[in-house]
């Protein structure tokens, strides 16, 4: 893992962005490790071999303030070296989650020296049922010394980076995590409420009159009286501007947090310019009651983490925390596909840094990777869980196999997608779902594999070499080919040949067999069977369970 190339860094081509390390495209096949495994070296040590054999390259975890900065202005970084050193001798690579000011919308790994002088650091207070302020462990945004003390120290572990990773084991680094406040829609202390009372800053409001139009609409319907020739009148407080309502104390605290975190990140960067992202606790738009209080869950601001970046608040944090790289969804309850959908249709990188580890989340990977071309995912707390019985290990170690076959095609208009199905539940599935892709030449039905039983899972990627071949990677479905010329009258396999990974480094495929026989049913399908395929009652055993997962299809079509 020794280079001399230059720091980690995101690249566009075209329309997609990509994570270069070493100079040379990296796909992120991650996992993030429990939020305090970092802080020891010697628990981590038994834990490395573990992760590699999941098939992880990348491992995830945070750097509390509390243990670099234990007492102000003294700084100490000897876990962390080992944990890099550690991390190289295993092959891997880490992103360093900075657990500064804000974790989970809280502030619970700030140094002790912090917590304990409220006069210098102050607290957010909101209000409780009784109309009563309460005091919480947050840091207020709205207080200088915070945030400079804060940026203090997260320039010195840039620094310490810059200084003594010389092999690029750190690849990019997450600003604070979750921002947000949890218990009230914002900050109600007296420097707050000052800001609150004040006119709405003027940048803000030029940046929204500019760009109302382009604006997520999510953001736009939560002021549905607002107008633009009201919004451009000088002097207006955030409720004279935006009404009184939770969405506006939104706002409030999205923009405050921004500017807090870009003071950060600007500090972080100049110091070392990794790339920088934050993440998001995301809202679950359920009114049902039994959603409030659940981790990554709750429709509104206050149960959900208010101001931090959430779909609507996207274009507030991207306008002012422009030292911010991208942002990142925690994908928990939300909808996958969705939040996919959101975060990855932005003109920045895409990336999920923490997700499921179960095999529900483990399915969803390919479409994050194949269909919204993210740079990486990583499932959350991968040290807790045996390799045994790791969900996405076997996923894993078949992506990375083929990682420069799905980083190339990421980078080729219409070339690679990615999806997946899940347990299959009669009887709203009697009409066997049915994905149906268009590339170039050819049009793709995607449906569960051929089975003579009941249909199970699946998930894959398919990537178009050309416009008549195509790799097609993963399990638990069969593709059928029709051909999108007006004059086609027939359309079939030529050759279906099960591949293998002889070098992964360079992407290099042999055949393994042939399949243009039963196992395509006479050529009308490519079929990528379950490892254990259900045979159901026939006497036939036709459906043959999964080899190498990889398999390249050239197709034919007849005028």
């Amino acid at each position: 893992m020794q280079s001399d190339n230059g720091i980690p860094r995101l690249s566009k081509i075209g329309s997609t962005w990509q994570l270069l390390v070493d100079e040379k495209p990296y796909l992120i096949l991650g996992g993030q490790v429990q939020n305090s495994s970092f802080n020891s070296a010697e628990y981590m040590k038994p834990i490395w071999g573990k992760l590699t054999k999941m098939g992880i390259n990348t491992v995830i975890g945070p750097v509390a303030w509390e243990d670099i900065e234990p007492e102000e202005g003294s700084f100490q970084f000897s876990d962390l070296d080992a944990i890099m050193a550690d991390a190289r001798s295993h092959g891997l690579r880490l992103i360093l989650l900075w657990f500064g000011s804000f974790k989970n919308g809280m502030s619970t790994y700030v140094p002790s020296w912090v917590k304990k002088d409220a006069s210098r650091f102050p607290r957010v207070q909101i209000e409780s049922a009784q109309n009563v302020l309460r005091t919480v462990e947050v840091i207020s945004v709205f207080h200088q010394q915070c945030v400079e003390a804060d940026g203090k120290a997260f320039a010195a572990l840039m620094r310490h980076l810059k200084e003594s990773d010389l092999q690029r084991t750190v690849i990019m680094v997450q600003v604070e995590n979750e921002c947000g406040i949890i218990g009230d829609s914002r900050d109600r202390s007296y420097l707050a409420e000052a800001a609150f009372q004040a006119p709405v800053p003027p940048q803000l409001i030029d940046f929204l009159v500019q760009n109302w139009s382009t604006l997520h609409a999510d953001f736009t319907r939560s002021f549905p009286a607002f107008c633009l020739e009201r919004m451009s009148r000088p002097a207006n407080d955030w409720k004279g501007c935006f009404g009184q309502s939770a969405r506006t104390d939104e706002l409030f605290m999205a923009h405050h947090y921004a500017l807090y975190i870009e003071k950060i990140a600007a500090v972080g960067k100049e110091q070392y310019p990794l790339p920088h992202y934050i993440n998001a606790w995301l809202p679950k738009p359920d009114d049902t009651p039994k959603t409030e209080g659940l981790a990554a869950g709750g429709h509104k601001p206050g149960v959900y983490p208010s101001g931090g970046a959430t779909n609507n608040m996207l274009d507030i944090w991207e306008q002012f925390a422009p030292s911010v790289d991208f942002i990142a969804p925690d994908i928990y309850t939300a909808d996958y596909t969705e939040t996919c959908m959101v975060y990855g249709s932005r003109k920045y990188p895409f990336f999920v840094p923490e997700q499921r580890r179960d095999s529900f989340g483990a399915r969803r990977i390919t479409k994050a990777i194949g269909s919204f071309r993210a740079i990486g995912v990583a499932p959350f707390g991968v040290d807790t869980i045996k390799v045994e019985d790791c969900a996405f290990s076997k996923l894993y170690r078949l992506l990375g196999s083929v990682s420069n076959a799905i980083l190339a095609a990421q980078t080729r208009p219409n070339a690679i997608f990615g999806f997946f199905f899940d347990q299959y539940s009669p009887p709203a599935d009697k009409s066997h779902p049915r994905i149906t892709k268009q590339f170039a030449a050819y049009e793709l039905v995607i449906s569960r594999a051929f089975v003579l039983g009941q249909p199970g899972t699946g998930s894959g990627i398919i990537i178009e070499l050309d416009p008549s071949r195509f790799l097609i990677v993963g399990m638990g479905f069969k593709v059928e080919f029709k051909s999108l010329s007006a004059a086609s009258r027939f359309t079939g396999i030529l050759t279906c040949m099960e591949k293998r990974v002889i070098d992964a480094e360079r992407g290099v495929l042999e055949s393994v067999r042939k399949l243009n026989g039963d196992e395509t049913k006479g050529g009308t399908w490519c079929n990528m069977p379950n490892e254990v395929p259900d045979y159901g009652d026939q006497f036939i055993p036709m459906c043959i369970p999964a080899g190498t997962m990889i398999t390249e299809v050239e197709v034919y079509s007849l005028g």
